[in-house]
């Protein structure tokens, strides 16, 4: 799917831990469920310069985080203010 704003988007369900490792790397990644932590997977497949957001944190309460991928062994954490979202599937088939 192509938006207004000419960003080519795919959008999946599945293990969010797993990310999608056939279509990597990507600039961007954007979780929109709570996960406990950085999914790793996740990490490998940013690109360099790539930016990952994540809610982390407990299911009661997560802090909005952006991790930038300065190259394969460097990332640079900023994090925001608190949040509540649902929490990230794990072992889940795709629909």
């Amino acid at each position: 799917m192509i938006n207004d704003l000419g960003y080519n988007i795919k959008m999946f369900y599945g293990d969010g831990f797993k990310g999608l490792p056939s279509f990597a790397p990507f600039d961007r990644i954007i979780i929109t469920c709570g996960a406990r932590e950085v999914p790793p997977e996740l990490l490998k497949q940013l690109s360099n310069g790539g930016i990952l957001v994540v809610p982390l944190g407990p299911e009661k309460e997560q802090v909005m985080t952006t991790i930038l991928k300065k190259d394969a062994n460097t990332f640079e954490t900023i994090t925001f203010d608190k949040f509540r979202f649902v929490p990230m599937l794990e072992n889940k088939s795709p629909l």
